[in-house]
């Protein structure tokens, strides 16, 4: 989704000018007249304003007061100040109170859509310094998630009450769904907020090493063993232990890993006593552990153990109500990591994701969307910016209906973009329909359809000829374009 621009100023015709220029450049724009209105429309979440252009004199609610209130009350909101004077002291009181930018006033629709993305471009990367400051320190909260779904609501009100205790969990769901994610939040929301979080991909460790990473190796404990290692449990020690893919390990380590749950210690290879270690274990699967111990590929001890408060992650189509932010979310991430200053998706390619089915779930969302921008030359991401995307949604009977019925119609024969196979037609076919169309729909004025379809009259007539096409009731165009 285009990021939201508030207007506010008590001048219409500044309102209308901002409110363009903002436009222009692939924005939302919404205008208000004073400063309360702005406080109602920048506090509802509902509005989701993303920046503020506000002018400083305003009757009612002084520019400065309002700047103040809504820093008070959205401190992450950018603010753009707007004077009609350039005064210094009251540009650098604006900026003190917590502005971003000004400019002074008629200001060019360049310089207002610079300001605007350089308030956004600051913005994006305030909130990616935030998450990557809250992921490092291990204290991302379930605030910090995108799960308004309802599936995904249950499963953060899940999430909380597991994080209350350190009950093991399994988070079940398929690759990509965001397991660590949720793994994170529940460490941020526990007493173990701010320890150690060590995720550990079970399935990425080479056989032969999986004893030595998860549990550690004296020196010369075994050839190559030049150095003494801790393992992942005691790097995790007083915080958590994510086993991500945990059906991948090998049963020989499945049964050391149950005595370490069961004991709270470790053996490291060529060790001659335990450590004790305090780890939280957050394990998760995209598999069926029920039937990998049926088939006796997983430990049923182990299982039970590990598989004590499930939580089930949905797929991405499972929870398409929380696409748009998602989108939003990458959009501004990839902004900070590229240097670019993207505003949002079209419309058209917003319509377009939603309707893919996305079997990579939120990973190739998020692979999409990086794509895609490293690739725009700038503006909103259309629907060619995701050509891996836009060829697989299957496409519907996508046609141009006539607005009115030409006098010699036998019925509405509409140009039709696709043939009846589903598939497209080509260029030459759909251009020939549609002169054919627009000679009928105007009666033979070869002028008015050249204006309509944008082309010049030489061009008109040199496309009939080559089409061989009726102009009226019949008659080919002779040799003179007449």
């Amino acid at each position: 989704m285009a990021k939201t621009v508030l207007v506010v100023d008590d001048d219409p015709t500044q309102r209308r000018l901002m409110q363009a220029a903002a436009e222009k450049q692939g924005f939302r724009a919404r205008v208000v007249e004073n400063g309360e209105r702005a406080l109602e429309e920048a506090s509802d979440p509902r509005q989701g304003v993303d920046v503020v252009l506000l002018d400083l004199v305003m009757p009612g609610l002084s520019g400065m007061d309002t700047l103040e209130r809504l820093i008070e009350r959205r401190p992450d909101l950018p603010v753009i100040v707007i004077t009609a004077t350039g005064g210094i002291d009251t540009v650098v009181q604006a900026m003190r109170a917590g502005a971003v930018d000004f400019f002074v006033k008629p200001a060019s629709p360049e310089r207002i859509a610079i300001s605007i993305r350089n308030a956004l471009k600051l913005s994006d990367l305030r909130g990616e310094v935030k998450r990557l400051t809250k992921k490092t320190e291990g204290r991302m909260g379930f605030d910090d998630m995108i799960a308004g779904a309802p599936l995904m609501r249950q499963v953060v009100r899940l999430g909380q009450r597991a994080a209350a205790s350190s009950i093991p969990i399994l988070i079940l769901g398929e690759s990509g769904v965001g397991k660590e994610v949720i793994a994170r939040c529940i460490q941020g929301a526990s007493e173990r907020a701010g320890k150690p979080f060590i995720s550990v991909n079970c399935g990425a460790i080479p056989e032969n090493l999986v004893e030595s990473i998860l549990f550690g190796h004296e020196k010369g404990s075994f050839t190559g063993a030049t150095d003494k290692k801790l393992g992942k449990f005691v790097e995790a020690d007083g915080g958590t232990l994510f086993l991500d893919e945990v059906g991948e390990l090998p049963l020989d380590m499945q049964v050391k890993l149950l005595r370490v749950l069961q004991e709270s210690e470790v053996d490291a290879v060529g060790s001659r006593r335990p450590t004790k270690v305090d780890v939280r274990i957050i394990s998760a699967t995209n598999r069926d552990l029920a039937t990998q111990v049926k088939e006796g590929r997983f430990r049923e001890d182990l299982y039970y153990r590990l598989n004590v408060f499930p939580i089930e992650i949905p797929s991405l189509k499972e929870r398409r109500e929380d696409l748009p932010a998602l989108v939003d979310h990458f959009v501004g991430r990839f902004n900070v990591d590229e240097g670019k200053s993207i505003p949002g998706v079209s419309p058209d390619a917003l319509a377009m994701l939603a309707a893919y089915d996305w079997p990579g779930n939120v990973r190739q969302l998020e692979n999409a969307i990086f794509r895609a921008v490293v690739l725009s030359d700038g503006g909103v991401l259309k629907p060619e910016d995701f050509p891996q995307i836009s060829g697989m949604v299957a496409p519907g009977p996508i046609v141009v209906a006539p607005l009115h019925k030409a006098a010699n119609d036998q019925g509405d024969q509409p140009v039709h973009i696709t043939d009846g196979t589903g598939e497209l037609r080509t260029l030459e076919a759909i251009e020939r329909d549609l002169i054919q169309f627009a000679i009928d729909h105007y009666s033979g004025h070869m002028s008015e359809v050249a204006r309509r379809l944008g082309i010049g009259r030489s061009t008109l007539y040199r496309k009939v000829r080559e089409y061989d096409l009726k102009v009226r009731d019949g008659e080919e165009l002779d040799e003179t374009g007449s």
